[in-house]
């Protein structure tokens, strides 16, 4: 794949990772890919805007040379340390060693301590700018969205705002721009992944928001990290933003939960049918079957969440253990929740399942439902009546 050129003498010089399957570890399960996008600007001065991981800094550099010699780039800006984006930077300065790096006071911090960097590195705030000739990039300072070293770099004579990880999406694709993927498969990607990356932080992203409209910034066009460009429409982007930060959501119920011998997933499917009875959207996912990114995907959306557990050692089963202290991490606040589950010789599960839900910012909106053993026909109708009372509350 070539180099792409968004704007006059602005060029996508990234990489495409078609066979990442997980990201941040294990953690966020991603089923179509990704990118790592990195910009190349050719000015009276020459700047690359990020650059890509490491394994795939030999894609970047041909990319490059296919425009400029890549011992000609002058600026390096990093606008996020983590090693996807980063990494690639220490493979560039072998071949432009004079090149100057500019990022956050935090950014240089941690490229000594990531990789022993000791180059030409500028520390900029928000407001600072550097002039290439033609155009001038301005710094905007985003600590926490994602991590504290986080920067936007914006280009105002073209509207091109680069923001790194914001408005990103794990979407591997043969096409550089929004107006040429499939929209709803776009769609899902960027949920999932401010779902999975950006949730806990959405206090900050809503303060960021305001700040970058006082600042009066045009935006025509927004170029992030990873997946596809936002060239038509680019506000679409940001108006999902504020409207996920806001906590915004459907009328839409996740029931989610696992079972020992069958007894709870037949509480699962009742309960399912009751809150379908009143015409409330239910989606059913039993772990660990399903990813938990995923889940949580469509919980960033969802008014409410069931859970349910069969109870072992006196608590929840490990798999809704893993679930719920990822959820405690994520922040889901607001979220109308309840619980169910059953139990043989003694329970517990339900009860640290609503602490957690709890804790977590969710707030609990009925006691929790439980049965002995195998549930028979008349309590059946208990958890069909249950998830009808759920809905009605969302």
């Amino acid at each position: 794949m070539a180099k792409v050129e968004l704007m006059k003498d602005i060029y996508w010089v990234g990489a495409v990772d078609w066979n990442l399957r997980h990201f941040h570890g294990f953690s966020y399960s991603i089923h179509r890919g990704t990118t790592y996008n990195s910009y190349l600007i050719v000015d009276d001065k020459v700047a690359i805007v990020d650059c890509v991981y490491q394994p795939f800094a030999k894609e970047m550099l041909e990319r490059i040379g296919e425009v400029v010699e890549p011992s000609r780039i002058d600026y390096i800006i990093a606008n996020h340390l983590e090693p996807d984006h980063s990494s690639g930077i220490m493979e560039l300065l072998k071949i432009a060693p004079k090149a100057k790096v500019f990022g956050t006071a935090r950014c240089k911090q941690g490229l000594e301590k990531y990789y022993g960097f000791t180059g030409d590195f500028n520390v900029v705030k928000t407001g600072d700018t550097l002039s290439l000739g033609r155009r001038t990039l301005t710094f905007i300072e985003a600590p926490m969205i994602h991590w504290p070293d986080s920067m936007f770099t914006y280009i105002a004579e073209d509207g091109l705002l680069m923001p790194n990880d914001a408005f990103g999406q794990h979407l591997a694709t043969s096409f550089r721009f929004n107006d040429q993927v499939d929209r709803c498969a776009l769609m899902d990607e960027a949920k999932k992944y401010y779902a999975n990356i950006i949730w806990p932080l959405s206090p900050l992203v809503l303060r960021k928001l305001e700040e970058v409209q006082r600042m009066g910034i045009r935006i025509s066009m927004i170029a992030p990290s990873h997946g596809v460009i936002w060239r038509e429409n680019p506000g679409q982007i940001v108006d999902l933003y504020a409207r996920w930060a806001k906590g915004e959501s459907a009328k839409k119920v996740l029931i989610v939960y696992d079972t020992m011998w069958g007894s709870t997933e037949k509480m699962a499917k009742a309960i399912l049918e009751g809150v379908r009875s009143e015409g409330v959207e239910a989606m059913l996912f039993r772990l660990p079957d399903s990813y938990e990114s995923d889940i949580f995907g469509e919980l960033l959306d969802a008014r409410g969440i069931l859970l349910g557990s069969s109870t072992m050692n006196n608590s929840m089963l490990p798999t809704l253990g893993k679930f719920v202290v990822d959820a405690r991490g994520l922040k889901p606040k607001g979220k109308l929740a309840a619980v169910f589950g059953s139990y043989g010789w003694g329970g517990g599960a339900a009860k640290d399942l609503e602490a957690v839900l709890k804790d977590a910012g969710c707030e609990v909106v009925m006691p929790s439902l439980t049965v002995n053993w195998a549930p028979s026909a008349e309590e059946l109708k208990r958890c069909s009546d249950f998830g009808r009372e759920f809905a009605k509350k969302v």
